[in-house]
């Protein structure tokens, strides 16, 4: 048994909707669990501030800390319709896809054995982090940091660093990036 089972109109208007559609609507609360979207077309929700919803990993293609950095309460929007939700008779949307994906873009642009230059962004065990372009991070492996391998990846490495690196991998479905450092001879980015 779906969890609101008496709306016969709202089941009616998502069943309607086909995946990839445009819809429509208004900004009508953000959640710590994500955004309702006041739909144009269709019924009102009987219990949530709109029948359109989206997840935080729909809202943007960009990292950000939270919601109303990518929307605010009252805008209108565009949104791709993903799926009916039919336990909570929501019309699950995504904001991003109506934007063009920053990864695909970037790995249009770059080859394996492409030398880039970036900024460390976050130091982690097996490696760091390096940005490569608004909203692109790679990974450097701790192997190949420096050779041999550090025991510590901040014993060759520190977060704001400037580094140049290879393209390993270009992993366009699991959109990642892998990465190796250039020795530089004066690279200075401890």
């Amino acid at each position: 048994m779906d969890g609101i089972p008496e709306h016969p109109e709202l089941r009616a208007f998502l069943a309607s909707l086909t995946p990839g559609e445009t819809l429509s609507g208004t900004v009508a609360a953000i959640e710590p669990f994500g955004v309702f979207v006041a739909l144009d077309e269709g019924p009102a929700h009987p219990l949530f501030p709109g029948v359109g919803f989206l997840t935080y990993p729909e809202l943007s293609w960009q990292r950000f800390d939270k919601a109303s950095d990518v929307v605010q309460v009252g805008q209108r929007v565009r949104c791709e319709f993903l799926q009916p939700d039919t336990w909570n008779l929501e019309a699950r949307l995504s904001l991003r896809a109506m934007q063009p994906d920053p990864f695909q873009e970037f790995a249009d642009s770059v080859t394996v054995g492409q030398v880039l230059r970036g900024k460390v962004t976050k130091l982690v065990p097996f490696g760091a982090f390096v940005r490569l372009s608004a909203g692109i991070e790679g990974l450097v492996h701790r192997q190949d940091l420096a050779s041999p391998p550090p025991k510590a990846v901040s014993d060759v490495v520190r977060t704001g660093a400037d580094i140049t690196v290879v393209v390993t991998e270009i992993n366009r479905t699991r959109r990642w990036l892998l990465l190796a450092r250039q020795q530089e001879p004066s690279d200075d980015s401890r």
